[in-house]
């Protein structure tokens, strides 16, 4: 779990220093494997939902709506919500006490036996939010998140109504980040029910000092989200490009809704913004 006494610069140094020498994209994820095999430095486990997602839940059904959908059969079934790089799977336990059936990934075994752990010590830390609605069902799967192989494991090639990225972007190489995007357009269910929401971290960090986490000003996923699969230009500084539109890029996504939340984390207080995205 991060130590929140040890100041962010050590933090970060520490972080850099475990990634340096590594370049690629197959290096970085066999690295964040290997963190959480080793387990004595999880920087970015903060121990529990960030409050900014519990008072989406809570307070914005006018953005996300219920946690059913219609089943295209004349009734309704739960809405299907993943979260990517989902640690110890905190979002994931939350997101089910809502009524969601919540799927967690995560690249490595070590890392998805510490989610089903968690469930099993403190699941009763996630009491069911409405008696009528009830709890979803909880899913913690290992596949690689541009691959197809997990999706057998959580229904096939159904799509999700609800995808949470928070951390998981910014711990990717710039250079994923067509990809990354891409991959959110494909796994998204169709307008209205499907929304992607980003919990955007870190904002403000200069781009030139690296990462992970990488610098994500709203500019890198209004530009990525935009035009998912596409290479974007950066300058020599490592700030993105603003593109001016020319075409409608397949598989768009369109920003929604975009505000600072009152309450997330003491790392992002005041400079995490929250983005949800729908298919155009």
């Amino acid at each position: 779990m991060a130590d929140p006494t040890e100041p962010i610069e050590v933090t970060r140094a520490r972080i850099g220093a475990y990634f340096e020498g590594y370049k690629s994209a197959t290096d970085f994820q066999e690295r964040w494997s290997k963190m959480w095999d080793e387990g004595d430095f999880l920087p970015f486990d903060r121990g529990e939902p960030n409050p900014a997602l519990v008072d989406i839940l809570t307070d914005r059904h006018d953005l996300i709506g219920t946690c059913f959908v219609e089943d295209g059969h004349g009734g309704r079934r739960r809405k299907r919500a993943l979260v990517p790089g989902c640690g110890r799977g905190y979002d994931v336990l939350l997101l089910a006490s809502f009524g969601y059936d919540a799927c967690g990934l995560e690249l490595g075994e070590t890392a998805t036996k510490r989610a089903r752990e968690e469930q099993e010590r403190n699941g009763h830390k996630y009491p069911v939010r409405d008696a009528a609605i009830g709890a979803g069902e909880i899913k913690f799967v290992t596949g690689d998140f541009f691959k197809d192989d997990w999706t057998q494991a959580v229904g096939g090639n159904e799509m999700f109504e609800f995808i949470y990225d928070y951390t998981f972007l910014s711990a990717m190489l710039p250079s994923v980040r067509p990809a990354w995007a891409l991959r959110m357009s494909e796994l998204l269910a169709p307008s209205p029910a499907g929304i992607l929401i980003c919990l955007e971290f870190p904002t403000t960090k200069p781009p030139s000092t690296g990462g992970p986490p990488y610098a994500l000003p709203p500019e890198v996923y209004l530009g990525h989200l935009s035009y998912p699969g596409e290479d974007l230009p950066y300058d020599e500084s490592g700030h993105i490009v603003k593109k001016e539109p020319s075409h409608t890029s397949s598989g768009a996504l369109e920003r929604v809704a975009h505000w600072q939340p009152e309450r997330t984390h003491a790392i992002g207080k005041g400079t995490d913004w929250v983005s949800i995205w729908r298919h155009l």
